[in-house]
């Protein structure tokens, strides 16, 4: 049992430590969802499973607070609204449960963040398909690989492992830095 807890904490740091390869791309992100926020957008998170938690935990650390005591910010989980999920998925499939809100949600120059590990979710791709075409920036998160969801946004991060735990532990890990530095820019005196 120490062996596994030991091993799983040592990958951890390793995919950890390798998203410093990433910061070029990580300022970027950091840059561009400061802008959408202070120009008046939003942030829209969105994934399955455990990339479901992660989109809803990074929407309320900006609409509730991070760090600071401040007024909320405009970000929301389309993963969040169970009966929204299974009226749309009993009435137009499981493939369209985030897409079909997002017109009545996002908006020209809007921040959607696709979360899938393996970058393959039929449902996340659609939905980063059709942001794309409301004129919203997308950013993609995924594992190793990309999947087919890699090529299709404006801005992708890839966790360098295949393990879907580890690559959920990086994504939060890079939300929660983006959810810092867009707070501190916009209320730290």
């Amino acid at each position: 049992m120490r062996e596994q807890i030991t091993q799983g904490i040592r990958e951890s740091i390793r995919v950890k430590e390798r998203l410093l390869e990433e910061l070029p791309l990580l300022e970027q992100m950091a840059r561009i969802l400061f802008d959408c926020i202070r120009g008046g957008g939003k942030a829209i998170f969105f994934g399955n499973g455990g990339s479901a938690a992660d989109a809803q935990h990074l929407a309320a650390e900006l609409a509730g607070r991070f760090y600071l005591d401040r007024p909320s910010l405009p970000a929301l989980s389309l993963a969040a609204n169970t009966s929204t999920l299974t009226a749309v998925g009993n009435d137009y499939g499981f493939d369209h449960i985030f897409a079909r809100q997002l017109p009545g949600v996002g908006s020209r120059g809007d921040v959607a963040v696709a979360i899938s590990t393996s970058g393959n979710s039929a449902n996340v791709i659609a939905a980063a398909r059709l942001a794309r075409r409301m004129g919203m920036i997308t950013f993609g998160w995924t594992g190793r690989g990309g999947g087919e969801l890699g090529p299709l946004v404006d801005y992708h991060l890839r966790i360098d492992s295949e393990d879907s735990p580890r690559i959920q532990e990086a994504h939060i890990l890079a939300g929660h830095l983006l959810c810092e530095i867009v707070e501190r820019r916009l209320f730290a005196p």
